[in-house]
């Protein structure tokens, strides 16, 4: 049999046979192939079409996205798996590197609350605000308070001081776990990161939302990806999902191709959107890299994952305006590690209203409540104390959204949640990581060209490089290195 009819007339892993080769078609040789259709590779592959590549830009699941992402339910429910929130550089971004239609949709929220046993208060999320609070709500002096922008504002990834953010909030604010839990809560749903994680994965972040506040897309994420896609076959890229990357072909230290589907395709680059150990550990294969390289990247720890729950408003029922952001806790004071246990005291609510899909032909309330969780919590479940956690974590977060916001359990048709093996299942993301690796992969991201030619990676390193701004900064970041590659190749061969 052809080795390429094995993956769509049966399968030889037990697992079900693919419809169609995802490849038919597809040309012998690209000037890059991109694996992977998060938004690092989609701004990366758009990038690079513009400026003249040939570009083939592979996706294993139906929907391009990764993480930005969305799923519809019978009854006419759409749910956003990570629409809140993003700093206002995605309109920067956006209209740069994709178009003015897409920039014009990112508007700031209306409102964003904390509801916890130290605090209860509303803000716009910025600094401003942030520091009118510091002052009139926690007392804190206002040379305190500058003194502590000043600082995360000055930070960036090329000047790691060694502090810690926990360090870093006891050199402002010591003793002040109140003030440390309004920092540190909605910047852990942002990036994964915890109080003994780099000072600077913290205040890159911190600063880029207080700048202006947290910004969403109305449309919703169905909107935003279906516009990409436009925008992308406008630049020429070949866009092909359900494509499996087997290998990242290498030969004497230079990357020239990929293999899926029985198919062999080369390139003059290749950029793996993939998890970063993923890329390096399976898709190249240890062998192909040094091995003190190698030892190093196996001791690169994953960010944390995450679980959802879902909750579909019945057709006809309304929510009244609560806000559009709400970091809620019962514990009674902050603590970071607590943040990720299974049975955590803390979520975060998303409120999806109406007006946040304008087109959509029904007008149907949504909401989201996430928590951070490890993996390793959910891993070794048995089918029936899955389901059965499954219903813990629906039931609990009914309860907690009925003590916030009264009268709104009863309104809800449509329930379910995703846990850590959800996000592993359709993105692939080792430990299901929702932020990719911690701090200390992104080294080892920027520099994977010195190890192997031709290839380089673009995806959540930590840092600016999670959440949708920094995945798209990043693909930008990749595709300038690329495109020079690209054309000092093309000389050469001139």
């Amino acid at each position: 049999m052809d080795n390429r009819k094995k993956y769509y007339r049966g399968s030889t892993d037990g697992k079900a046979p693919f419809p169609r080769d995802p490849l038919a078609g597809a040309k012998d040789y690209y000037d890059l192939i991109v694996i992977g259709a998060g938004l690092a590779g989609m701004t990366a592959a758009n990038v690079l079409a513009r400026a003249g590549f040939s570009v083939l830009l592979t996706e294993q699941h139906y929907n391009y996205g990764g993480m930005a992402t969305w799923f519809k339910r019978p009854g006419g429910h759409i749910f956003d798996v990570s629409l809140h929130g993003f700093p206002v550089g995605m309109k920067k971004t956006c209209r740069k590197y994709w178009s003015k239609e897409l920039a014009d949709r990112v508007i700031p929220l209306d409102s964003v609350k904390f509801k916890n046993p130290q605090f209860d208060i509303e803000t716009s999320f910025d600094e401003v605000d942030f520091t009118r609070h510091l002052v009139e709500t926690f007392g804190l002096t206002r040379k305190n308070v500058d003194e502590f922008f000043a600082h995360v504002r000055g930070m960036n990834f090329y000047d790691d001081s060694g502090e810690t953010t926990g360090e870093l909030f006891e050199h402002h604010f010591p003793g002040r776990n109140d003030v440390h839990r309004l920092l540190m809560e909605p910047i852990s749903y942002a990036n994964g990161s915890s109080l003994a994680d780099p000072a600077i994965s913290y205040g890159i972040v911190f600063s880029n939302f207080m700048s202006k506040g947290v910004y969403t897309y109305v449309g919703g994420t169905d909107h935003m990806i279906g516009l990409m896609k436009k925008e992308l076959k406008q630049s020429g890229v070949e866009l092909r999902n359900r494509v499996q990357v087997e290998k990242i072909l290498v030969d004497s230290g230079r990357a020239y191709g990929i293999e899926a589907h029985g198919h062999k395709i080369e390139a003059g680059a290749v950029i793996s959107n993939a998890n970063l150990k993923s890329t390096i550990l399976n898709l190249v294969g240890p062998d192909k890299f040094d091995a003190e390289y190698v030892k190093e990247v196996e001791a690169i720890r994953l960010n944390n994952s995450s679980t959802q729950v879902y909750m579909g408003i019945r057709d006809g029922e309304e929510v009244p305006f609560e806000t559009d952001l709400l970091f809620t806790s019962t514990r009674e004071r902050f603590d970071s590690p607590a943040l990720c246990d299974m049975h955590g005291e803390s979520r975060t609510f998303s409120f999806y209203y109406p007006s946040g899909r304008p087109e959509a032909s029904n007008k149907r309330y949504t909401i989201v409540s996430s928590m951070n969780a490890h993996y390793a919590d959910w891993a070794d479940l048995t089918d029936e104390q899955y389901e059965t956690e499954k219903a813990k974590l629906n039931e609990d977060t009914l309860v907690a959204l009925e003590n916030l916001v009264p009268g709104t359990r009863a309104k809800i048709d449509h329930v379910e949640a995703a846990t850590p093996r959800t996000f592993k299942f359709y993105t692939q993301h080792q430990l299901g990581s929702s932020f990719g690796t911690k701090f200390e992969g992104l080294g080892y991201s920027m520099d994977l060209s010195k190890q192997i030619e031709g290839l380089y990676h673009a995806g959540s390193v930590g840092i600016i490089m999670s959440g949708w701004l920094g995945a798209a900064n990043y693909g930008v970041i990749t595709a300038n290195k690329v495109d020079s590659f690209l054309r000092d190749l093309a000389e050469l061969k001139a």
